[in-house]
């Protein structure tokens, strides 16, 4: 009779460790596929823990990940349960729980057993090693698509320059035989206004060029030592006037004491001017845009905030690309982006951009600072 009993408890405690052991090989598969979001990793997980427990019958089960419940058909919560954190990259970020709906008498923890503790702190551990491979996947992704767009705008930007030089001769013939044309004695005045028009768009089309140059980082720049600050105090003068016409209010948030930068003044100043514009035609009615320059771990920040209509993320991957834009005929030309990309490229500086459609859009510019043996003599 003993033998007997010794014998069942045997096979008991044999069929406990199988129905263990699949449900740590039925996650080990899950995990494994790699071509499931974490959400259906996680419910897939979630599913395989009732058959491992004692009383599978009356056992529900839930992972709560980052505040989103993951649970098996019927859950709900109960007296005995049985929990674990789930802690990932050294943070927590949710609980596995295990509950049984019918009260059953108490073992080891209540009415678990201590093999069944094991069990759910090595699921807990199993879901952080899933929750940790999977960002390390999304930022694999991430840095691949910074490079392919990186890539791209190398691209074209050797195009852009490539277009831009081979416009500027006759462009330039065109501007100067126009000007010799207005010259001329006797001259009607029909043909004096047509002559004009096709001054003024010969300089508007030089303009372009130049800023597909700055873009393509092909025009030199006359670098000096720079108070970011007081190119900010310049910019925003000419905007004071316009903010207070359209009922924007202009915040000015500039760090006292700010080290000086080694840049050109010039592409500083048009690198303000075209977030700042960018900024004012982003709200149709009233909103703020806030300017802020601050310092650290040896770079210059110039910030630019507004409460405008924001963007997607389907705009914000082509703002650099030139004549991209998303404005009406006539409002713009799609190159103020790209050249502040230009300008903060040449200056061995760095954006990060954050937009949510309806909600406003911030960059963040991050230049160097000053090294004076880097200072170029203006000529």
């Amino acid at each position: 009779m003993v033998d007997e009993q010794l014998s069942y408890s045997a096979k008991a405690a044999l069929t406990e460790r199988v129905k263990e052991l699949t449900c740590l090989y039925g996650i080990a598969q899950i995990a494994g596929q790699p071509d499931i979001s974490l959400e259906e990793t996680i419910q897939g997980i979630v599913e395989l823990l009732p058959p491992a427990w004692q009383y599978p019958e009356t056992a529900f089960a839930r992972i709560i990940l980052d505040g989103i419940s993951y649970a098996t058909q019927g859950f709900c919560e109960c007296r005995q349960k049985q929990t674990a954190k789930i802690i990932a990259e050294g943070m927590p970020r949710g609980i596995i729980e295990l509950v049984y709906v019918e009260e059953k008498p108490d073992l080891d923890e209540g009415p678990f057993l201590k093999e069944e503790r094991n069990l759910i702190n090595a699921v807990a551990r199993q879901v952080a090693l899933v929750i940790e491979r999977k960002q390390a996947e999304k930022e694999k992704l991430k840095l691949h698509n910074q490079l392919l767009h990186a890539d791209r705008l190398a691209t074209i930007g050797m195009l852009a320059a490539g277009v831009a030089h081979e416009l500027n001769e006759p462009l330039g013939n065109i501007l100067g035989f126009a000007q010799l044309a207005k010259k001329c004695p006797g001259l009607p005045d029909s043909a004096e206004q047509d002559i004009g028009k096709i001054e003024t768009a010969s300089l508007h089309a030089r303009e372009i060029i130049q800023k597909l140059l700055v873009f393509a980082r092909q025009t030199p720049s006359h670098k000096t030592q720079v108070n970011l600050n007081q190119v900010v105090q310049d910019g925003l003068y000419f905007f004071e006037a316009r903010c207070a016409r359209e009922g924007i209010e202009l915040i000015r948030l500039l760090s006292p004491d700010l080290p000086e930068i080694t840049a050109d003044p010039g592409q500083l100043n048009q690198l303000l001017v075209n977030l700042v514009v960018n900024a004012l035609q982003s709200m149709p009615g009233t909103g703020k845009i806030t300017v802020q320059t601050r310092f650290s771990d040896h770079n210059v920040y110039l910030i630019v905030k507004d409460t405008g209509t924001g963007m997607s993320k389907e705009i914000l991957d082509k703002i650099y690309v030139p004549f991209f834009t998303t404005k009406d005929v006539g409002h713009g030309t799609g190159l103020g982006l790209p050249v502040v990309y230009g300008i903060v490229t040449a200056h061995g500086g760095a954006i990060d951009v954050k937009s949510e459609h309806g909600c406003g859009t911030r960059f963040e510019i991050q230049l160097p600072l000053a090294k004076p043996e880097d200072v170029e003599e203006s000529v």
